[in-house]
């Protein structure tokens, strides 16, 4: 079936299923590889993470039919967000006043979202999912893309997609760079159950040599999101429960009362990426293969859906009129197009995580100021919230 098929998909996270599900909508074959075996990939065990999703990214899952999957207790809204500066009294908020929203948007965990990605693609005929297949070597030529696999198979079609994380293998195999920042920093993620109800409020508290966000999932239970000096990390993951629990506590100023930890704590390293170039000759990046975003304004995955939405318009015009799917010329417009959706607030967030994380006392000053100034601004406010629900 590969050698029949219009694309080739190396990834099937989030991204990269995303896109095999929208180019099947728009009636094209599409072959992903995976190096996870199917069981896996059918019931993929939680991760800590949740992942926030604006009302554009909503609405795309929607059209994919992923959205109709989530149970409906999984699906967290956010109805306010507030940034904390150490031990300021004041705070950045933003909310739904002025917009037709009820909420800023919705969290939803990564391990759902990957099972409700597989369930929709795998009930695809033009779909075919080729699991626990190691990639051995990419290469393209003139009319086609090739894929071979570590058991000798060799899959070709007229276009390769990459989405195989910010560390893509394909991506340096094609000799594609990417522009990398390694924080030195270490985020840790985690449950907890708290005393008092968080009405639906995200906080981003940024700590003097940590950050802590705490954001709200249904019921008395929110996720933690600890961001603290590589070096620092093993003593938290470590850390006895009640000693853990009692820090996390601490830190958020027992806003929510009592927290205790649910299930376990999870690690990651913090590197954010974005390729040099997002296409070749047959090749496109997807996901976090093109962007790999620090977490602190949310909008990962929330990039990678609108990426899967500029490449399907593009092949699908394409194919409308009669033009090779894999050549330049289509390709570049997926590029342009995702680069100027994505390289501002790529740079915004590097710009913003810089400046939150200096414990300078100038660069504490200046964070204040800010603080105090937007609050102030209401166009400013308004163009932040438009970001934060992906209606801009």
């Amino acid at each position: 079936m590969a050698d029949e098929q219009d694309v080739i998909i190396i990834g099937a996270g989030p991204a990269g299923l995303s896109l095999a599900i929208s180019l099947a909508n728009a009636g094209f074959g599409v072959t992903v590889v995976e190096k996870l075996p199917r069981a896996v990939l059918a019931d993929p065990p939680a991760d800590g993470r949740e992942i926030a999703l604006t009302h554009r990214a909503a609405d795309i899952l929607q059209s994919l039919g992923m959205w109709q999957n989530y149970p409906a207790g999984d699906i967290s809204p956010i109805r306010e967000a507030r940034v904390l500066d150490g031990k300021s009294p004041h705070f950045l908020g933003f909310d739904t006043r002025g917009t037709q929203q009820t909420e800023l948007g919705y969290l939803v965990a990564n391990n759902v979202i990957r099972k409700a990605a597989f369930e929709v693609a795998s009930s695809m005929p033009s779909i075919e999912i080729i699991s626990d297949a190691a990639v051995s070597g990419v290469a393209t030529t003139t009319d086609a893309a090739e894929v071979r696999l570590a058991d000798g198979r060799i899959l070709t079609a007229p276009l390769m997609v990459a989405a195989d994380s910010r560390f893509s293998d394909a991506r340096r195999r094609m000799g594609i760079g990417a522009d990398m920042r390694d924080f030195g920093r270490t985020v840790i993620v985690c449950r907890l159950s708290h005393e008092l109800p968080h009405n639906g409020i995200a906080h981003e508290c940024f700590h003097y040599g940590r950050t802590l966000a705490v954001l709200p999932l249904n019921g008395l239970l929110s996720s933690a999101v600890i961001t603290l000096s590589a070096d620092q990390s093993n003593a938290m993951m470590q850390m006895p429960v009640p000693a853990f629990e009692k820090l996390v506590t601490e830190q958020f100023e027992s806003r929510l009362g009592a927290m205790r930890l649910v299930g376990e704590r999870h690690s990651y390293p913090l590197v954010a990426v974005y390729a040099q170039r997002f296409v070749a000759h047959r090749f496109a990046l997807l996901g976090d293969a093109a962007v790999g975003m620090h977490p602190v304004t949310a909008h990962g995955f929330n990039c990678g859906l609108y990426g899967v939405e500029s490449l399907t318009r593009a092949l699908r015009g394409a194919r409308t009129a009669g033009r090779d799917i894999g050549s330049m010329s289509v390709l570049a417009r997926y590029q342009s197009e995702h680069r100027r959706a994505t390289r501002p607030i790529y740079l915004g967030t590097n710009v913003l995580v810089g400046l939150f994380t200096d414990d300078q006392m100038p660069a504490r000053f200046f964070r204040s100021a800010v603080l105090r100034l937007a609050n102030r601004l209401p166009p400013l406010k308004a163009g932040i919230t438009r970001q934060l629900t992906g209606r801009a």
